[in-house]
């Protein structure tokens, strides 16, 4: 599968139950940060576990453009020689991020407050992502941003010459936008401020406390105030990336729907920032075992033990839950089609500027499979028709989305007919072994020819 190449379809049907080991990769979030905060750093940061996915592979070589030495010793083993907090290089082409809106977000965020000019790109997906919301209070520290109408990639990125520090009240709950106003922060003088009203993934204060930054977390009335002070020498660290819970999302999901089946699922993170689907599905009936719970890398780890599960039921999902949970909608809305009753999914409209409107993409390939569906602006609700009832039969459009392939073909391992989806390449982005490790497992997936 590539992920820039020709579109691969690919069909899934049912087949027998799915039995072994799912050794999902490493998570994306952190490892993307592990990369750029390496780079950020003085000396050599040692990374194990990393995901080699497309969208982490175009990150590498975005820190190498921007002046790190950024190298592979084997697999998920790698090394980056930073350049400082400030330090980096002025690129001397255009940075491609592919799919990756994680990527193009807190890279400009690093660069924001250094004088430098950049120009950034990315695949038909990426390019019709908001860039608006991380370029907005970036123009705060005095960066400037050029782009297409509407804020969308390519953009060129001006660097501030003489940037100040913010106080910064994020307007919509986004990790990528947080992260970026404190990646600019750590090369302006005094204290930046970045206010969030809601919970999000937490993995760029961690680090950002690993490799030696000042920062305080306070949680008050108006929500948790993250106070940074700028101009650190981070420290080099040595980072295990914990396996990632959103690719874990698919083998467990598949496994709960398949009858018959019984997976491990080894050292997947239990961040409380992104373990919502977790919760989900135990409240829905599932049997999840949480084994051997323990810290690797400074996060929060658990072998998963999973089981077919017959009898789940559809539940209102806390609209609260949403941001530890926004990328395992899609197929949470799978599993809630093999389960009984309705599944309500409120708060949920940062799906519609993902790598693609995910509440359309899904809601559009369920009733093609015979699924009801009702939806508005911010909410996705799917009418559960039991184990082994969806029908299927159908050929889903992912719409370069990664995360709609993977959800369609999960559904197609249960379903009574077959589910193609119309491209699989983009699953390389954050899963390069999906396909193998699912047929490992057990699973019944063939390419067709296009």
């Amino acid at each position: 599968m590539s992920g820039h190449g020709v579109a691969q379809p690919m069909t899934a049907r049912a087949a027998g139950p799915l039995r072994g080991v799912a050794e999902v990769p490493g998570d994306k979030s952190i490892s993307h940060r592990a990369l750029i905060f390496g780079a950020m750093a003085v000396g050599e940061t040692k990374i194990t576990g990393l995901l080699e996915g497309q969208d982490v592979l175009d990150t590498a070589t975005a820190m190498r453009a921007f002046g790190a030495e950024v190298l592979q010793h084997g697999p998920g083993a790698w090394s980056v020689h930073g350049v400082g907090v400030g330090g980096f290089a002025e690129p001397a082409d255009v940075i491609d991020c592919g799919n990756s809106g994680t990527g193009v977000r807190l890279i400009m965020g690093c660069m924001a407050t250094t004088a430098m000019t950049a120009t950034f790109t990315g695949d038909a997906s990426l390019r019709k992502r908001p860039m608006g919301r991380v370029t907005d209070p970036l123009s705060l520290f005095g960066a400037q941003a050029f782009g297409r109408k509407g804020g969308r990639l390519p953009m060129t990125v001006v660097g501030a010459a003489h940037p100040v520090p913010v106080r910064y009240a994020l307007p919509v709950a986004s990790a990528q936008v947080k992260s970026a106003v404190l990646l600019a922060g750590l090369n302006a003088p005094g204290q930046t401020v970045v206010i969030e009203r809601e919970p999000t993934r937490d993995h760029s204060e961690r680090m950002l406390l690993g490799f030696g930054a000042a920062l305080t977390v306070e949680k008050t009335a108006e929500g948790s105030v993250i106070t940074l002070t700028g101009q650190p020498e981070l420290r080099p660290q040595v980072v295990a990336v914990p396996r990632d819970p959103s690719s874990a999302a698919f083998p467990v999901c598949a496994a709960l729907i398949v009858p018959g089946s019984d997976i491990m699922v080894p050292g997947v993170s239990q961040n409380l920032t992104r373990n919502g689907l977790y919760l989900t599905l135990v409240e829905m009936g599932a049997e999840i075992e949480f084994l051997n719970p323990r810290e690797e890398g400074g996060e929060p780890v658990a072998d998963l033990r999973v089981r077919f599960s017959g009898n789940m039921k559809g539940i209102e999902v806390p609209p609260e839950r949403a941001p530890s949970m926004i990328d395992e909608y899609p197929v949470l809305s799978v599993v809630a089609s093999f389960a009984t009753g309705r599944t309500v999914m409120r708060g949920v409209k940062e799906l519609r500027v993902k790598e693609s409107d995910r509440i359309d993409a899904m809601a559009r390939g369920l009733e093609a499979c015979g699924v009801t569906v009702e939806e508005d602006e911010d909410t996705l609700i799917v009418h559960g028709m039991g184990a082994g009832a969806v029908p299927g039969g159908a050929t889903c459009a992912v719409h370069l989305d990664h995360r709609i392939a993977m959800s369609f073909l999960v559904c197609g391992m249960a379903a009574v007919r077959p589910v193609t989806v119309d491209d699989a390449s983009p699953i390389l982005t954050s899963f390069p072994v999906f396909e193998g490790l699912m047929r490992t497992l057990g699973a019944d997936l063939r390419r067709v020819e296009p």
